[in-house]
This record gives C-alpha cells, structure tokens and sequence, in this order.
C-alpha cells in the first residue's frame, strides 16, 4: 500500500505560478457577492487555506520543472489559458502537454478552433466548466454534442467538471446525472470527471460501473479529502477508471500534495494505474 516513489506521476491539472489575475476573468459576470468580485484573489477561495504565492520567481517555467523533479512528477497538463503555459509546452515538451478550455457557445468558430489547436499545438485534451460558461451551458445541454462529436473525431478525451461548483455561481448546469445521457449516447467519448462531483460521488460511482468511457480525476482535492468511495472504487472495478490530478498553484502547493499522498489507502496494483498509467491510455502521452 506504501505510495511507489519512482513512478514518474502525470499531473492532469497543473499551472506555472506567476501573474494569475486574468486567470478568472471568465467569472467575473457570474460573480454577484460582493466578498467574491471585490475581496477574493481566486472566486473559490473560501474553500481553500495556504493557496500558493510563491516569491517572484526569475524563470517560473524552468522552477515548476524543479519542483516537478522533486515530487516525482513526470508530465503535466496545463491549460491554454495562460501564456506562461503554452511558453512551458515549447520549451519543455517531453514534461508539459495542453488542454483547451471549450466554449459551445462560439458554435462552428469553436470545432474549427479546436481542429485547428489539434494539428498546430498538439492539444492532448477537451477541457470544459460548463458553470463558469457567460451563460451557463449543462452538460447534457445540444450546444455541447458538436463539440463531443469533434473530440471523438480527433481521439481527445473531455475533461468535465461536474458536482457542486467552488465559485458562488449556480450549479444546477454540473449535476452529475447529466452525464448519463452524455456517455449513453457517446459510448466512444472518453469523459473525465473534474473537481469531485460532490454531493453526487456515489451516482459518480454508480455511473462509472455503467460506462466504461468515464473516468474520474482528483483534481482541486487534497488527498486527504479523497472521497471515501472513490479511493473504495479504484481499489476495486474501478482501478483503470480513477486518475491522479492535482491543483497548483490555484489551490493546492506540491508539498501539501505530495505531504499527504502516501497516506491514500490504495493498493500496491493501483498506485501505478492511478498516478501515470490510466493517464497515459486515456490522453495518450
């Protein structure tokens, strides 16, 4: 059960410290509490204690890679979002790989966006927030099939976040029922569950035995938050679908991971599946 320390984890959600007040900009007219628009550095700060602020750093980039070599990280994804981000992917592509954050709104514009980012960047992932959409789109919603044809298409997997949103917005729009029609009607989807599908982790379950095409990431969790029923499912049926995923430096610091990592009671078979292999069969890295 001891957490191997020479796996060489994949990070499915990582950025590069630095600069981050644009990072949430997206939010801002979803945003109507006071404390949210006025006071808080990021809009689910509440939620989180010690958020990371590391000291100016001359070369951000090359001090993540550090870090990185410290904790036993191999690769990381990180989102397009930044500029930092898509600097890291040139300049280091056998550590950082990218993801595009989908907004269906932008219709047609949008899949050519993504072909586009596909072929030119090499782009490993759909990434989607279906709350923080200005307005709001569900999961299930008819905006996002196109979008999901297109990532069948192209072999990338969608990352959703699902469950109850940090950020005081409405949540209706990330139930994670809505999944059932998504993976039904998509059985060649590769679904990535985000952010913990809190209330719903046993219908996250539940749905996960049904559909072999869903998956679930422990991003924006500190390990000893883990769902119960989640580490309860990779132990069992559930080894090839549950996946590493962190949240630095928007919430989380390496060493705080890393710190509580080895006390997750996993089995010896499913460390190596939960930290870098089913990561590397699902966004094929």
């Amino acid at each position: 059960m001891p957490m191997p320390a020479d796996i060489g984890a994949i990070d499915l959600m990582m950025g590069i410290p630095g600069e981050t007040s644009g990072w949430y900009q997206f939010l801002k007219p979803l945003l109507l509490d006071e404390e949210s628009r006025e006071r808080f550095t990021m809009p689910a700060q509440y939620l989180f204690k010690d958020i990371p602020n590391p000291e100016t750093l001359d070369d951000p980039i090359a001090w993540t890679v550090q870090e990185m070599d410290r904790r036993g990280v191999a690769r990381a994804m990180l989102g397009m979002g930044d500029p930092k981000h898509l600097e890291a992917a040139r300049r280091f592509p056998d550590r950082f790989f990218l993801s595009y954050n989908a907004n269906p709104n932008l219709g047609m514009d949008e899949l050519r966006t993504i072909s586009r980012l596909h072929a030119e960047v090499g782009i490993k992932a759909i990434t989607s927030f279906p709350a923080g959409l200005c307005p709001q789109v569900p999961i299930d919603d008819r905006k996002w099939y196109p979008v999901y044809a297109r990532c069948v298409d192209l072999g990338l997997p969608i990352c959703i976040t699902v469950g109850v949103p940090g950020p005081r917005i409405p949540m209706a729009p990330q139930k994670v029922e809505l999944l059932d029609e998504v993976c039904w009607f998509f059985p060649e989807l590769k679904v990535v569950m985000r952010h913990g599908g809190e209330p719903w982790v046993d219908l996250a379950v539940k749905l996960m035995l049904k559909y072999p095409n869903l998956h679930y990431s422990t991003s924006a969790f500190a390990p000893r938050h883990y769902p119960k029923e989640i580490i309860d499912f990779a132990n069992t049926r559930g080894s090839r679908q549950v996946m590493y995923a962190g949240y630095f430096p928007m919430g989380l610091s390496l060493e705080r991971i890393f710190r509580e990592l080895p006390e997750v009671p996993l089995r010896d078979h499913v460390w190596p599946l939960f930290l870098r292999d089913n990561a590397k069969r699902v966004f094929d890295v």
